[in-house]
């Protein structure tokens, strides 16, 4: 089976969640191409438009499937083979990309959300949840010592994991430095991550007390699930399918947007003072890279027989 991969080609490298999926589909024999998507807008998509059918054409793939709306809406415009679109979140909670997002659900031969929350927010009449799975072999136990000695950390501070740049509005990081300022305790020390290898994430979260997410708003959040496999303690907002993930798993709690609140549930991870069971849930729901390319390859064989 030959899948053209469709998704953005505007950064340096191509989302890690997408490479990992492709990783994971190529590991079952799945030969796997890409068309990457230059330009910014819909007007810089629909440029790509010509080189699309061209590379379809001299490639010959046997589906094409589309990460994101808009890359979802440029595949749908051809119909030379058929297209599945994922949609991650930000392409249907965004305003701007909304109503590009709802056009390429609807051209789309079939559409997999990575959560039911965002399936709910636009009707499909076919389509799946299926959200990018995580990687256990780069996501793997280390002794928490022996991660913070090769991250250079101290033993002496407590260190709580911010789930993205600082700098990223979305993920409201104004939220989590207001609770930990809350403790008022110099001991603890909230990391930003940002310029990590995805080993060095892995090494991260097997260091750090904590993993905080404060986010407005996710499709399936991979840094929640990263942690659970690395059996992290956990603090989140009820995003995407954050709350359903971690439903009776010790050491992890749901949130609201008070600081007061943050701060008193990462007292609670960190009172839990041990590691957790996520990375026997993340096995347990499925949500490995692995039967994540397994459920994928079902899909496109469900398309292609029509």
């Amino acid at each position: 089976m030959k899948v053209l991969v469709v998704c953005s080609g505007n950064h340096k490298s191509i989302s890690p969640f997408v490479k990992e999926q492709t990783d994971s589909l190529m590991k079952i024999k799945v030969t796997v191409d890409f068309f990457f998507v230059t330009g910014h807008g819909i007007i810089g998509y629909l440029r790509n438009y010509s080189l699309l059918r061209e590379t379809i054409k001299e490639r010959k793939p046997d589906i094409v499937h589309a990460h994101f709306g808009l890359s979802g809406l440029l595949a749908t415009l051809q119909r030379l083979v058929p297209v599945i679109v994922t949609f991650h979140g930000t392409d249907i909670s965004n305003k701007k990309n909304r109503k590009y997002s709802i056009f390429a659900n609807k051209l789309a031969r079939y559409s997999i959300f990575v959560s039911e929350k965002l399936a709910r927010t636009i009707h499909s009449k076919k389509y799946s949840i299926i959200p990018c799975g995580v990687d256990l072999n780069v996501f793997k136990l280390t002794d928490q010592i022996a991660a913070r000695t090769e991250l250079g950390l101290s033993n002496e501070f407590i260190y709580i994991l911010f789930s993205s740049s600082f700098d990223n509005s979305i993920k409201n990081y104004p939220l989590a430095k207001d609770a930990i300022e809350l403790h008022n305790n110099p001991k603890i020390k909230l990391l930003e991550l940002k310029n990590y290898s995805r080993q060095q994430v892995s090494l991260l979260l097997n260091a750090v007390n904590c993993a905080l997410l404060t986010s407005y708003s996710e499709g399936s959040p991979q840094f929640i699930k990263e942690a659970m496999a690395c059996n992290c303690p956990i603090v989140s907002t009820d995003v995407g399918d954050v709350k359903d993930n971690l439903l009776g798993l010790d050491g992890c709690y749901i949130t609201t947007y008070d600081p007061h609140d943050v701060a008193y549930k990462i007292q609670l991870s960190l009172n839990f003072a041990k590691r957790t069971d996520g990375r026997d849930r993340i096995i347990k729901l499925g949500l490995d890279s692995d039967s994540i390319a397994n459920k994928l390859v079902s899909i496109y064989k469900q398309v292609l027989n029509g």
